[in-house]
């Protein structure tokens, strides 16, 4: 997709669930005071206690319609671009949008678009194609908990997650101020077992394969994931800015997923980008898989960082193995 696609974000919205945690995680977990930070990069992460996925979402979703002054009955699409879900049956936009004040009221369609940690991308693509004279506001959720997955002896995984919920608020913008400029999804299914959680589906359910730590927790091999972003992430981007008008050095922001400190690092490195380019909150929110991406843009939309007009791309990987790029005029 490589046209001036209109859509403006016109509400954005963020909740972070009450419990904090940062030094005090190594002490509860027996890790070594200064681990956290120094192998995974993560200073604090906020995790979950009794809030839901659907309860975050809606929390945020509320923040984006009262921050665009928008009634829920203006809205015509609900998106739900995450992983995380409270149920298997029924889907997680349904969840959300039964819990968003006077929503029942009003029968939009609500769905869900999973590719882990790129979802939201891929809904902002969906939701630009879809904008029209009669789908006009288009609200996309992302509510992630990744905590609940978590092995407490596997420090790598325990230290790097986060559980955050971000939503905006798009519309079709015939002043055409603010557009898609590019987007692109690949998916390289060699690296399909690089990063799951085994137990709990179809394949290995829990009425035959009752909870085990290991099965049922979040596993990635990060060696073998960094080394095959490493090979493929140079080439996507090669191609990602052909027949474009930009080159990656040459944007005003890039936000992309907080997926670890070595990634950032080697992401930076990869393409001789400067500090005040690539923005980064993994020290203050961990990666919280699809909400990583639109909370670190929130977060410098509201501190001022990002402002109307600025030329930014929204990058990452996912499991899968899959590389996305979104690149838009705020």
């Amino acid at each position: 997709m490589n046209l001036k696609t209109p859509i403006k974000i016109t509400g954005i919205g963020k909740y972070l669930p009450k419990k904090i945690l940062s030094e005090d995680l190594e002490v509860n977990f027996n890790i070594p005071n200064g681990w956290a930070d120094k192998n995974s990069g993560v200073q604090q992460r906020y995790w979950t206690e009794a809030e839901t996925v659907g309860y975050m979402g809606a929390k945020a979703a509320q923040q984006a319609l009262d921050y665009s002054n928008t009634n829920i009955k203006e809205i015509d699409l609900l998106i739900s671009a995450g992983a995380s879900f409270d149920h298997i049956i029924p889907n997680q936009a349904s969840v959300i949008k039964s819990q968003i004040k006077d929503a029942d009221e009003y029968n939009f369609p609500a769905l869900d678009i999973n590719t882990t940690c790129l979802s939201f991308l891929t809904a902002f693509q969906y939701a630009a194609q879809v904008l029209n004279e009669k789908t006009k506001k288009i609200l996309i959720v992302s509510s992630e908990v990744s905590s609940k997955h978590l092995d407490e002896n596997n420090w790598e995984t325990l230290t790097l997650f986060g559980d955050a919920a971000v939503a905006v608020i798009v519309e079709f913008d015939a002043s055409n101020e603010s557009y898609l400029i590019k987007s692109e999804h690949r998916t390289y299914s060699k690296g399909v077992n690089l990063t799951k959680i085994e137990g709990g589906g179809i394949k290995k359910p829990f009425k035959f394969f009752p909870y085990d730590k290991e099965l049922h927790s979040f596993q990635m091999k990060g060696k073998n994931l960094l080394k095959l972003a490493n090979i493929e992430l140079p080439k996507f981007m090669d191609d990602f800015f052909k027949n474009t008008d930009y080159e990656i050095q040459n944007l005003d922001k890039i936000i992309p997923h907080q997926a670890s400190k070595l990634g950032l690092l080697l992401f930076k490195k990869m393409f001789s980008l400067n500090n005040d380019i690539v923005l980064e909150t993994l020290h203050k929110y961990g990666n919280c898989i699809a909400a990583s991406i639109p909370l670190t843009f929130v977060d410098a939309i509201e501190n001022q960082i990002i402002k109307r007009g600025d030329i930014c791309l929204l990058c990452g990987t996912s499991a899968g193995f899959a590389i996305g790029g979104l690149l838009i005029k705020y």
